[in-house]
């Protein structure tokens, strides 16, 4: 959640790190800080809520300087309050920014206070900067006190440090959170993420696991973790700054989502092209990797788990393999039974996410050779960590809550199931070109499911006074229910939970009343009788059921019944399109509640 940005130039660095914040805001936040390295100390300043605020305090203060750090804070150790924000400083001359969560910081904090160091806040962070600083005590230098540092680390980290002792470089390091290196021409910069360097640099070196690296006006010197000076290949990032502007959209969660035809076409555009579903689609070597498995593990968090939920389905159905989905936090930390015939498939939209990254080592050290990662982000840490990779191109997701990165991400999971069964013997020639008509279709049905916002926000209106609502689904839209009501809550904070509709009956039938709308994901399939029946439950208790059908479904609105229609129904790729009208609910039923969209809370 945490975003880090850094700068060394012969010119004012403070409106960089500014705008570089604010291009990290979408991560989500609840405080921010700069600081900066005078001609005598470092100075710093922090705020509670948005980057807006500190910029203005920033700017009352006068700070200008050509060397500077700042970050916007996700609170996990202590409150969201001004002496738990980032930059920490240690002693008045060294400040740090930190992502990631240090797991050993009881340890080090009594460690410290034995020192003689005192605490200001709750914060594991504070913990770093105060090592470090008690390092620089014995002459030795910035970098090698980092080095020094983090080596009684347990946990994850990025870290950004400056210091008034050296006032003509930066240092940093990355272990398990991502953190890169921004090239200029007698400037250099760090972030977290490449947004918040893109005004001044498209130029990037990411760091890889253990990294440290010292940046100066001239340079950087990239060390790994044994100490040993190394080079990491340099990258032309290809996010445009376009992407990261609203244009004619209120916020960047309505601009996403009306992104998604564009974004699902771009990504299937290789399956179009060859005409098929094929290996190649996965990186080199796909072939023999996915040729030779047994069965699927998909590990995930958040909205990427409901993503592999529905291709759970897809994998059993289409290529008769099994497929497991585990949510990645509760992998990594479980004793799992491996069998290295099956294929382990990570899915994350930055590529990045702590828990999938160490579900994803955790895996690999049970004996998993055979690992695929579906991410929106080339050159990410998880890609990089797997055997094989499909790259969605949903490009650069700003809003907190993902739309087009689910969409997309179902596109390549759908390609995997198609691919597996076709290397099995269970998807003919026919069968072949029906589902690549059905993508090409994709596009257009997505677009005709966005043509039906302004009845949806007829729908959200009535939704803005709730406290409770229910999604329901069944098979292969149970999980589409799941991320509505994922969205609904995330951005309306109106409480919703989702069950498979099928599951009412056994203890969530109690909750119905008039008061709690039922959103139903009931498109025309094998199992639409079974919904009706659902239905007719929740009518019978008085519920208002708020129905998501299809254009040649055989039922309409009647009296609690409220019906909106996408296109014809397109078959197995149907969970995508019936993912637009949830999306739309949940973003109008913010808006009319009057919550910050792209930013919500906590």
């Amino acid at each position: 959640m945490c975003g880090i940005v850094g700068a060394i130039a012969d010119r004012d660095v403070v409106p960089v790190l500014i705008e570089g914040l604010k291009r990290l805001e979408y991560r989500g936040y609840d405080s921010a800080g700069i600081a900066i390295v005078g001609d005598r100390d470092v100075r710093r300043v922090r705020r509670t809520g948005r980057v807006a605020e500190m910029e203005a305090a920033a700017a009352s203060e006068g700070f200008v300087a050509g060397l500077g750090i700042g970050h916007t804070r996700w609170a996990t150790h202590g409150g969201v309050t001004e002496n738990n924000a980032h930059p920490h400083i240690s002693h008045g001359e060294l400040a740090l920014v930190h992502n990631g969560i240090i797991e050993n910081h009881e340890e080090q904090r009594e460690r410290l206070r034995a020192l003689g160091y005192a605490f200001e806040s709750q914060t594991d962070t504070e913990v770093i900067a105060h090592l470090i600083h008690h390092y620089l005590q014995d002459g030795t230098d910035l970098l090698a006190a980092l080095q020094r540092a983090v080596k009684e680390l347990d946990g994850a980290y990025a870290l950004a440090v400056i210091s008034k002792r050296d006032p003509e470089r930066m240092v940093c390091a990355r272990m398990g959170c991502p953190l890169l290196v921004g090239l200029g021409e007698g400037e250099n910069f760090v972030a977290s993420d490449v947004s918040a360097i893109l005004q001044a640099t498209r130029r990037v070196i990411f760091l890889e696991e253990g990294d440290t690296a010292e940046v100066t006006r001239g340079g950087v010197r990239v060390f790994d973790a044994e100490g040993a000076q190394v080079r990491r290949e340099e990258h032309v990032s290809d996010v445009s700054l376009a992407s990261l502007e609203l244009g004619p959209y209120s916020h960047f969660m309505q601009k996403e989502i009306h992104e998604q035809p564009r974004a699902v076409g771009d990504t299937i555009e290789a399956i179009i092209d060859a005409n098929a579903f094929t290996p190649d689609l996965f990186g080199a070597g796909a072939r023999a990797v996915l040729g030779d498995v047994e069965g699927v593990q998909i590990l995930a968090c958040g909205t990427s788990f409901y993503a592999g939920s529905v291709a759970r389905y897809w994998i059993e159905a289409i290529s008769g393999l099994p497929c497991s989905v585990e949510i990645a936090s509760e992998y990594r930390y479980r004793t799992a039974v491996a069998n290295p015939k099956h294929l382990v498939v990570t899915i994350s939209q930055s590529g990045e996410t702590l828990d999938t990254m160490e579900a994803l080592k955790y895996a690999k050290s049970l004996g998993h050779d055979k690992t695929l990662s579906i991410c929106n982000v080339p050159e990410s840490a998880i890609p990089r960590a797997s055997r094989l990779v499909f790259y969605t191109r949903a490009g650069a997701e700003i809003g907190v809550a993902s739309t087009k990165a689910f969409t997309t991400q179902l596109v390549g999971l759908f390609a995997l199931a198609a691919t597996l069964a076709k290397l099995r013997g269970k998807l003919d020639a026919e069968q072949e070109a029906g589902y690549i008509e059905d993508l090409r279709h994709l596009p257009g049905s997505i677009q005709h499911a966005l043509n039906l916002e302004p009845q949806i926000a007829g729908w959200a209106e009535r939704f803005a006074p709730k406290q409770h609502a229910l999604f329901l689904g069944r098979g292969v839209h149970y999980p589409i229910a799941l991320e509505g009501a994922l969205k609904l809550k995330e951005i309306s904070y109106i409480h919703a939970e989702a069950y498979p509709a099928g599951e009412l009956k056994h203890g969530p039938l109690a909750l119905v009343d008039a008061d709690m709308p039922v959103v139903v994901i009931a498109p025309r399939d094998g199992l639409l009788e079974k919904v009706k029946s659902n239905m007719q439950e929740v009518r019978a208790r008085g519920g208002v059921l708020f129905v998501f059908t299809d254009q040649d479904s055989n039922f309409g609105p009647s009296e609690g019944v409220h019906v909106i229609r996408t296109p014809r129904h397109v078959g197995v790729l149907s969970p995508i399109v019936h993912t637009i009208p949830v999306q739309l609910l949940a973003y109008h039923a913010a808006l009319a509640r009057g919550t910050d969209v792209d930013k919500p809370r906590n």
